[in-house]
């Protein structure tokens, strides 16, 4: 989350009760415990501070969880040397420490000499970017970070201290009118989270419209934000409101907004900007009162740095940035969320199921790439195998849809029913079951095409039609790691 967390004027009587996560002189942050429940989270403030190069003297305070570094505007610390990328590297403020990540950029991330990809830092550590120097060094200064006293946010759940976190975000944000982006990985819940800040909207009353950016043919996608008049083009047969006048006096959620064509970016920018549209083939400016909600699960900034998403329209969008964390961050949630998914079975089948302890361990123990998305399509699968009402290890499957490649328990491949539209239809939404297929040939296409060109994700991205950035976060999101230049 971007946001400015406040200086720390801590209550005595928390004091006494927190709890130091790990103790040493590198952690970042500290969980503060009342009544065994974490009530805040104190964030360690740090500096970065270049000491060689073109910026030289320049600083910026790190008090937030994640900072950026680079040329481009998007960065909290902007360099203006030629040798560094756009958005060059990341410094992340973990319970373990602070972790500096370099963002795959051109000229590399030093430490020691060494080029890194990521690396825990120390007091007093330099690393050079181009040809600049910073040196990190924390401070003695704590801000705090609240957390939200529910365990909810609309048909959000989550108990962790990141949700929490989110959640006490949300809830100052949805009775807002501001422009939100929730960003974060596939299957981590982005549109439920959308759906709750209209709920708790004064705008709830009104229209929720949902575009899946992704979903839509390049050369409609300007008739379907903004629509058009009868004759525009072919096949415009009569006069057709786009999804912006259709979500007039509610809120419009631009799922996928990274996959928004570059060229009608502009548009869409003048709209955030003006509160007005004017239909494809139409002379009229027509206004438009709408609440702007987007998401995506790739990197806005490093796009912006790429050249594929314009850093005006990441400023408009992202005056209140969310940031979701995947499931393996949030791993004291899955219990929580297994057993939310398994009563929606109950309610559906009019049974009574139960989890054995030792299969809430074992979902514990895996990593989600899929996130909250995959948890719901194993914990249904289970429940649709297990033998009687209590479901054991043995009944939990994962992995490839079809063929149950690495799963991790069970004997049996996975059931080609998993993929009948029948089936499909009658346990999931729409859109899980779409991303399902989706996610099944991306995984597949992705495999078949490395292979083919040996790993060389240069060769592979041209072949495809997909830019090398792309690419990488499609492997990344399926597991498919390993590419070479």
């Amino acid at each position: 989350m971007d946001k400015k967390p406040t200086k720390t004027g801590m209550d005595p009587r928390l004091l006494a009760m927190s709890r130091d996560d790990v103790g040493d002189e590198n952690a970042s942050m500290t969980i503060i415990f009342a009544g065994g429940r974490a009530a805040i989270k104190q964030l360690r403030t740090s500096r970065l501070v270049v000491t060689d190069g073109p910026d030289k003297g320049l600083s910026v305070t790190v008090d937030r969880p994640r900072v950026t570094g680079g040329r481009s505007a998007v960065n909290d610390l902007v360099i203006t040397d030629k040798a560094v990328s756009g958005a060059h590297f990341e410094i992340l403020s973990r319970e373990d420490g602070y972790l500096l990540k370099d963002l795959e950029s051109t000229n590399g991330t030093f430490v020691g000499g060494v080029r890194i990809r990521e690396v825990y830092l120390k007091p007093g550590t330099k690393f050079q970017v181009g040809h600049t120097v910073i040196r990190f060094q924390p401070t003695d200064e704590m801000v705090e970070i609240a957390l939200s006293s529910k365990d909810r946010f609309g048909k959000a759940l989550g108990r962790s201290v990141p949700m929490r976190e989110v959640f006490a975000v949300l809830e100052r944000v949805a009775p807002s009118d501001l422009t939100v982006l929730i960003s974060g990985e596939t299957g981590t819940g982005k549109d439920v989270i959308a759906q709750g800040i209209h709920e708790k909207s004064d705008r709830r009353k009104g229209p929720f419209v949902v575009l899946d950016c992704s979903a839509i043919p390049r050369n409609l996608i300007e008739s379907t934000l903004f629509g058009h008049e009868k004759g525009a083009f072919t096949g415009a047969v009569d006069r057709r409101q786009g999804f912006f006048e259709q979500a007039d006096g509610g809120t419009i959620f631009l799922d996928e907004i990274g996959e928004l064509d570059l060229g009608l970016q502009p548009k869409l920018l003048r709209v955030l900007e003006n509160k007005e549209i004017k239909r494809v083939g139409g002379h009229k400016t027509i206004g438009v009162d709408v609440r702007v909600i987007a998401a995506t699960n790739r990197d806005l900034r490093k796009m912006v740095s790429d050249g594929t998403f314009r850093e005006d329209l990441y400023f408009r969008l992202s005056v209140m940035h969310v940031a979701l964390p995947p499931l393996r961050n949030r791993v004291d949630d899955v219990p929580l969320l297994a057993r939310h998914f398994l009563e929606m079975v109950e309610k559906r089948r009019g049974v009574s199921m139960s989890f054995a302890p030792e299969t809430l361990a074992l979902l514990k123990q895996h990593d989600w790439p899929g996130n909250v998305r995959e948890l719901r399509n194993v914990v249904e699968r289970a429940a649709s195998l297990a033998d009687g009402p209590v479901i054991q290890p043995e009944d939990i499957l994962w992995g490839h849809p079809i063929t149950g490649e690495g799963r991790s328990a069970g004997s049996a491949a996975m059931p080609m029913g998993e993929l009948d539209p029948k089936t499909m239809a009658s346990t999931m939404l729409f859109k899980d079951a779409k991303q399902k297929v989706v996610d099944l040939f991306e995984k597949e296409y992705l495999t078949a095409l490395m292979a083919i060109h040996t790993g060389n994700i240069t060769r592979a991205s041209e072949q495809a039609g997909l830019t090398r950035y792309h690419l990488r976060e499609l492997l990344k999101k399926h597991g498919l790691h390993g590419p070479k230049e």
